[in-house]
């Protein structure tokens, strides 16, 4: 049987005070019956035609029908187009493309083209959550575009979660906005990522929340461990877009790990591990793995909360490699490594967060902490918000533990006090809509 680390296992050992302890989120019938949907067969053929385009590397070709990442693209950009027929109106696939000028991994202006299946929220459609995987490839030899470079599991794999989602979702409507991305450029420096990241900004949209899926096609590393049930989430700190007095003032009252990016985290460990996904969630409290990056970078330095997925031990032997055979040992990003049901139960553990971010309301703005007086309880204020139509809860949990232990209805308000020291715990406000489901938490700044 699987055990469910983390988040419940803290909540058993929650220390006592105002409130209940918190219950995770569980999907409601409608999920659970999308997240059955998810078929890794279908995955695998994703994974399989990618592949069979040779390579997708950023500079090759984007004109020839069948080899190059022209072809991929053009692919990929059809597919989603026959999920959006099923959405009576409500999806929308675009090819958003610019031209990149020459830089140390682009040596020639090449246009970088992403893909996009858009979602509109049936209430809040300027509210986005985004969800990507990067469909460009790569060898040893970051500028060689003519060799085979197969890209199962970096990341055809995170391409096959986000076409998946999108097929399974596009018959549905979710209350906000869902961005069902496949980026490219990412290997020569997160440029498609970056491009989307850059336009949203620009544009006012106002993204709360991006799962970015690389590198999630196989529980095996390279020393043989195997995990099938794990998945790592990293999960940045100090947001790079802080200003320098913005980072001042959350380390002076300890809110390094309550960034909007580990809200995000603490809401998806919640509501992806359960017996539907099967999975453990592993939050690792960094950017990404040592002096390594992806496209939740490019959201995360637009100020956009954002996580990326991988799987728990990677081979590097399958990782920007030429394919050959060296000593009997196997190198290139082959799918003979690539495991189906892993990568759709990774699959299930986003469509879980990604739904429940876009069922429930917005996560709640404004939110601050009065420090006009010296008191051993808390007032916190708020913007109401009409889409909280059920009202607000107060988190709370001890300093030092990762996830929020306890829970205190607050109803259908914009100010509370609590019978909380705000000197002794960490402290978050979540909204409620009547559906039942609950946004990532708020962290109360002082004001």
């Amino acid at each position: 049987m699987l055990v469910v680390r983390g988040l419940y296992a803290f909540s058993l050992l929650a220390t006592a005070g105002p409130g209940h302890l918190l219950i995770p989120q569980q999907p409601d019938a409608e999920l659970i019956s999308m997240l059955k949907q998810i078929d890794p067969n279908r995955m695998k053929a994703t994974v399989e035609k990618l592949v069979s385009f040779g390579t997708r590397h950023a500079l090759s070709n984007q004109t020839d029908p069948v080899r190059g990442i022209g072809a991929a693209r053009d692919w990929i950009a059809a597919q989603m187009r026959t999920y959006a027929a099923a959405s009576n109106g409500r999806m929308v696939v675009t090819v958003p493309s610019y031209v990149q000028q020459p830089s140390s991994r682009i040596p020639n202006a090449t246009v970088i083209s992403n893909i996009v299946a858009t979602l509109t929220g049936s209430k809040e459609p300027n509210r986005v959550y985004v969800i990507s995987g990067h469909y460009d490839s790569r060898v040893t030899d970051i500028l060689n575009f003519d060799a085979d470079s197969p890209g199962a599991d970096d990341d055809a794999s995170g391409v096959a979660i986000s076409m998946e989602l999108a097929r399974i979702m596009a018959t549905h409507q979710p209350a906000a906005t869902i961005m069902f991305a496949v980026v490219a450029g990412e290997e020569q420096g997160l440029f498609g990522s970056n491009f989307m990241a850059t336009t949203l900004k620009q544009n006012g949209v106002d993204v709360q929340g991006m799962l970015d899926n690389d590198i999630v096609g196989s529980p095996k590393g390279d020393d043989g461990t195997i995990d099938q049930f794990d998945i790592r989430m990293f999960v940045s700190g100090l947001p790079p877009s802080n200003t320098a007095n913005q980072n001042l003032q959350l380390a002076s009252i300890g809110g390094e790990n309550d960034s909007p990016a580990h809200q995000l985290g603490r809401f998806v460990a919640e509501v992806s591990q359960n017996a539907v996904t099967q999975m453990n969630v592993r939050a690792i409290y960094r950017p990404d793995r040592f002096l390594r990056g992806g496209d939740h970078l490019s959201f995360l330095s637009q100020g956009f909360p954002a996580v990326r997925f991988t799987e728990p031990h990677e081979d590097f032997k399958h990782q920007h490699q030429d394919t050959r055979v060296v000593d009997g040992t196997q190198f290139g990003d082959l799918i003979d490594f690539v495991d189906f049901d892993f990568t759709a139960r990774v699959a299930k553990v986003n469509g879980a967060a990604l739904w429940s971010l876009a069922q429930a309301p917005g996560t709640p703005k404004g939110a601050v902490v009065d420090v006009s007086t010296l008191t051993n309880n808390s007032t916190l204020m708020w913007v109401a918000d009409p889409h909280a139509d059920a009202g607000y809860e107060v988190v709370w949990r001890e300093t030092d533990k990762p996830q929020w232990a306890r829970v205190i209805p607050v109803g259908q308000v914009n100010t509370v006090n609590v019978k909380l020291s705000k000197d002794n715990v960490q402290m978050g406000i979540r909204a409620v809509g009547k559906n039942g489901f609950r946004s990532p938490a708020a962290f109360p700044v002082p004001g």
